[in-house]
């Protein structure tokens, strides 16, 4: 479909484990164009954005090292993951993509980033809090931010800013799946089914194989047509 000359399931594995072990054959493969034309229950916590752990980026890895060079690495990433033969290979293009996720160009909003999230396993979550807003003032197109502060909101049962930095995450990135996936999970539990219902159908569209995807949007279905009887 992409015009590669490559076994797509190899060829992906690669891409994403140069991006996972940092070794330089990322952008050269990211690069060729013949490679790769690439909530709220009792008190759940939302599958989209689980308790996070860092994922610092090593030195001299190869993540991207520009905003163009990152657009360009998910592009290529989310071209291969919407098309990912079988659960492997998606699990390893989709871990390649959130390490990318978590990489701003910037040692300072990545050291910002590391606090919050230490902060959140230490449930310090004011502090969390604090530590990502400051980031999305610095940095208000660094898409993670969004989508990490969007978890604490959440865990504090602020569902309408929690929506709003899920909202502001999407409208970064449209692929981002755990987002998605957040959104879905929250507009479900509040009662806008249908709403939920686009977001489930939009991250299969992204990440065919991601858990409970699938069983939520044949859920929904029945449960949307059922409203309409």
């Amino acid at each position: 479909m992409f015009g590669m000359r490559f076994d797509k399931p190899l060829l992906a594995l690669a891409v994403a484990a140069a991006v996972l072990v940092g070794t330089a054959a990322a952008p050269a493969l990211a690069q060729d164009p013949k490679a790769n034309q690439n909530p709220p229950k009792a008190n759940p916590e939302p599958k989209a954005n689980p308790a996070p752990k860092a994922k610092s980026p090593h030195r001299g890895s190869a993540l991207p090292k520009t905003p163009a060079e990152r657009e360009k690495t998910l592009s290529d990433l989310y071209a291969l993951l919407a098309t990912a033969d079988d659960e492997e290979t998606a699990k390893a293009i989709s871990d390649a993509i959130e390490r990318v996720w978590l990489h701003s160009g910037s040692a300072t909003i990545d050291l910002l980033m590391e606090r919050s999230i230490k902060a959140m396993s230490d449930k310090k979550v004011e502090l969390a809090l604090k530590l990502l807003d400051h980031v999305v003032e610095l940095a208000p197109d660094f898409t993670e931010a969004w989508n990490r502060r969007a978890y604490v909101h959440f865990t504090q049962n602020d569902i309408e800013r929690a929506l709003g930095d899920l909202r502001r995450t999407l409208a970064l990135d449209p692929h981002h799946f755990k987002a998605l996936d957040g959104l879905g999970q929250i507009l479900r539990e509040i009662g806008q089914k249908k709403a939920a219902l686009k977001a489930f159908k939009q991250l299969l569209d992204v990440h065919p194989y991601w858990s409970g995807a699938k069983q939520a949007v044949d859920e929904l279905e029945r449960e949307v047509d059922g409203q309409g009887i």
